[in-house]
């Protein structure tokens, strides 16, 4: 069943790009909630994806092109992976020191389905730690991406070659 770690696996294989599936970076914490059938909230969320941003910022920095399949929910996530911790909002009372982010440049691929497709699939998968349960929460939480942001959205229905190919072409014009 496509997913987006494979996608993700053979885009990078296809690109010969550097590959890294973001669940295998979750904490302990951030596991054993999930495999409970706890939501994770930002708080769960927003060192995991620092760290994800770090890795991606040292690969690009020595000039390795990467794909990320990753469950990046909301726009301040995706603004973490590209800004790191600059990305994350401010809480009160807390000040920003003005240097420049280093910036990763992010064409995010928004894999796009609806909730009984995606559950559906996730049912028929024996290995993930994710209970279905959870998806609800993950749906509740989604800003499907929008301009300004740099995206494609391709729906899940389409073959894993068809949405290989669109993502190809896209990198193409870019």
């Amino acid at each position: 069943p496509l997913h987006r770690s494979t996608v993700g696996a053979l885009l990078a294989s296809e690109l010969g790009w550097k590959f890294y599936d973001a669940d295998d970076y979750h904490p302990k914490e951030n596991r054993m909630k999930m495999e409970k059938g706890i939501p994770l909230n930002d708080q769960d969320r927003i060192p995991w994806l620092c760290n994800l941003h770090d890795i991606l910022l040292r690969d690009v920095t020595s000039g390795q092109h990467v794909v990320l399949a990753c469950s990046a929910l909301k726009k301040t996530y995706r603004d973490i992976l590209i800004r790191g911790k600059n990305g994350a909002p401010l809480k009160s009372g807390e000040s920003r020191k003005e240097e420049k982010p280093a910036e990763v440049q992010l064409l995010v691929v928004h894999l796009s389905g609806s909730f009984e497709v995606i559950s559906g699939r996730l049912h028929q998968r024996k290995d993930h730690f994710m209970p279905p349960a959870l998806l609800q929460s993950q749906f509740d939480t989604l800003e499907p991406p929008s301009p300004p942001e740099n995206f494609i959205q391709i729906s899940v229905d389409k073959s894993l070659s068809e949405i290989i190919a669109v993502i190809m072409e896209t990198l193409k014009m870019k």
